[in-house]
């Protein structure tokens, strides 16, 4: 035997499996105490946070402290587990500070709940809305602190929607959350035969189009407002089936009939962390950050030429630009800007300040932490 490897002193027989859960059941006793005096001193930092007036949720703290969980993690638990478990503790905690409100589209299942529970962790209040536009309602309105709206997928591109609704908003972004996405087809039977019709958001029917060809061509493919909308209604039509997550599908008692069905094998979409400047306010620096902004300029020729050079002249990495028409029948655009950076770095500032000199329209929709 190794000198590395573990054994029972000479003479003691090896633990029986009987011994192993008194030892588990032991270390989580202690664990659940340690939990517990945990969230005695979160209600504390609670009650600081009450009298000084100060956000009672930080994703800056939440990153920091599980940055350094991870860091000091030297077992066999892999860091990704150890982020999981240590979030669930930190919304666990948060909630007992200060219950937190989050606006997603609706009902139970979709993909933006999901990106919400990675971001927040369980611990929190759902606020479910019927499209986007309602999560930029709730939010805006203070029904709820915080909302989660796609902004960006890897297969279909931006979701112009919500684009738009950044628009006139006083809401600004906080955070993102990029989910990696698989669609499942989902129904009562465990059969594909006799489907009718295949219920989905349009993204998700776009990203499903060649396999839905494929198996499915004379099958009616029919928007709904949220994949778990059309998991929904899965449930309740035997002809229908939708298009969502293996959680939709235990949600509403669904069979799974169709795995990882989405013309892209690495579907990712990204979604905007939203809230109001007063609930929280722009996050600090944190060296992986992103800037993201809408602008116009006057019509005229060389406009777009005047529009990138403040960024090359800065050395500015612009990572994203996007074009929406204005509306005013005169063919004006806005365009929406990520650049890789934050305002507080002088490059970036002395960029943004010559920017806005020569647009006729500008606004900072947010400055945010990249997602991991």
């Amino acid at each position: 035997m190794h000198a590395d490897q573990s054994h029972s002193p000479e003479g003691t027989p090896p633990a029986t499996l009987a011994d192993l859960r008194v030892q588990i059941d032991s270390i989580d006793q202690q664990l659940l105490s340690l939990l517990n005096r945990r969230a005695n001193v979160a209600e504390q930092v609670g009650e600081i946070k009450k009298r000084e007036g100060s956000p009672f949720f930080r994703p800056d703290r939440v990153a920091q402290v599980i940055q350094k969980i991870q860091d000091g993690n030297t077992g066999p638990l892999k860091g990704q587990h150890v982020a999981t478990i240590w979030r669930e503790i930190m919304s666990a905690c948060l909630a007992l500070e200060s219950p937190q409100r989050v606006a997603v589209l609706g009902p139970p299942g979709t993909f933006t709940e999901q990106a919400a529970l990675d971001y927040f962790g369980s611990a929190v209040e759902f606020v479910y809305c019927a499209n986007f536009d309602e999560v930029f309602h709730a939010t805006a309105s203070g029904a709820s602190q915080y909302g989660v709206v796609g902004v960006e997928n890897s297969t279909e591109g931006v979701v112009t929607r919500s684009l738009d609704l950044f628009l006139h908003s006083p809401v600004h972004v906080v955070g993102e959350v990029s989910l990696l996405v698989r669609h499942h087809l989902l129904r009562k039977d465990n059969s594909l035969d006799g489907i009718e019709v295949v219920a989905a958001h349009p993204q998700a029917l776009a990203q499903c189009q060649s396999w839905l060809s494929q198996h499915l061509p004379n099958a009616e493919r029919r928007p709904v407002s949220s994949n778990a909308e059309g998991a929904r209604l899965a449930s309740e039509n035997p002809t229908w089936a939708g298009i969502a997550s293996e959680r939709a599908a235990t949600l509403f008692g669904l069979n799974i009939i169709g795995h990882a069905i989405q013309d892209d094998a690495y579907n990712r979409t990204r979604f905007a962390v939203i809230c109001l400047p007063q609930t929280l306010s722009t996050p600090d620096a944190t060296g992986r950050d992103c800037t993201s902004l809408v602008v116009s300029v006057p019509n005229k020729p060389g406009a777009m030429h005047d529009l990138l050079l403040p960024l090359k002249r800065h050395g500015v990495s612009m990572t994203r630009f996007e074009s929406r028409p204005a509306r005013t029948g005169q063919w004006d655009y806005f365009f929406y800007i990520d650049l890789d950076g934050h305002p507080s770095q002088p490059h970036i500032a002395e960029a943004l300040k010559e920017l806005r000199e020569i647009c006729a329209f500008y606004k900072v929709i947010g400055t945010y932490p990249l997602s991991a």
